[in-house]
């Protein structure tokens, strides 16, 4: 299957037996997002391993880690169903990262010349990225930069939000243009960063954050127009 100029082969089997969990979430989240399982549909978790040629105990894994997550909801002796992608919780979950990731920020510091120079290979990675492999290479960006933060329980919140997020990521990185906008974007949170200035590396970062909110909205609103038709 394709999406967002992601090939999934449809078959898992050949990936690292670590990594199919991650590959098979990764391509429910993408059926998700393009319709092919629609909300409120239930997984035929049988029919669902034999399509990407996992076993179902790696897919049940997946399907675990996407309830966690928000993309499914598991009913007890019923299984898993797909939860809807909707405006309002794309706001609400949109409107902590620009709140949480600023102060992370904030208590981590300007980080070593180092670790500068590793935040700018990896935006220079995420440039050439697509797709799920390009929110892959922007969570690990946001991670290096936020390494040294003491608030470990603020680290944990943040991870939770990316995975909360992934699923409504995928539409927004469906774009290059979106992925340029990210890549600007930590080009200015590290030339601050390099100027030894905190205050504006925060700034630079909360509007990182709310970055492509508008394109989102936009989608999900077209997306709820059809479903509707």
């Amino acid at each position: 299957m394709e999406f967002a100029g992601i090939v999934y082969s449809m078959h898992l089997a050949e990936i690292e037996r670590g990594n199919i969990s991650e590959a098979a979430a990764d391509a429910v989240r993408a059926m998700i997002v393009d319709g092919r399982l629609a909300a409120g549909d239930r997984i035929n978790e049988v029919h669902l391993a034999a399509q990407l040629g996992v076993s179902r105990t790696p897919l049940r894994e997946a399907l675990s880690g996407l309830v966690a997550e928000g993309a499914l909801i598991a009913r007890p002796r019923l299984g898993y169903y797909v939860r809807p992608l909707s405006l309002e919780e794309f706001r609400q979950v949109y409107a902590i990262r620009p709140l949480l990731d600023p102060e992370a920020l904030r208590l981590a510091g300007i980080p070593p010349p180092a670790r500068i120079a590793q935040l700018e290979k990896l935006n220079s990675s995420l440039r050439q990225a697509k797709g799920v492999r390009a929110i892959d290479m922007d969570d690990r960006w946001h991670s290096v930069l936020l390494a040294a933060c003491p608030n470990k329980v603020l680290l944990a919140l943040i991870q939770n939000m990316q995975l909360r997020t992934r699923r409504y990521e995928l539409a927004v990185m469906r774009e290059s243009k979106q992925i340029s906008a990210a890549v600007g974007d930590h080009e200015r949170i590290i030339a601050a960063l390099k100027e030894g200035d905190l205050h504006a590396a925060c700034e630079a970062l909360r509007r990182n954050m709310q970055n492509g909110s508008e394109q989102m909205e936009a989608w999900l609103k077209q997306r709820g127009a059809s479903e509707s038709a």
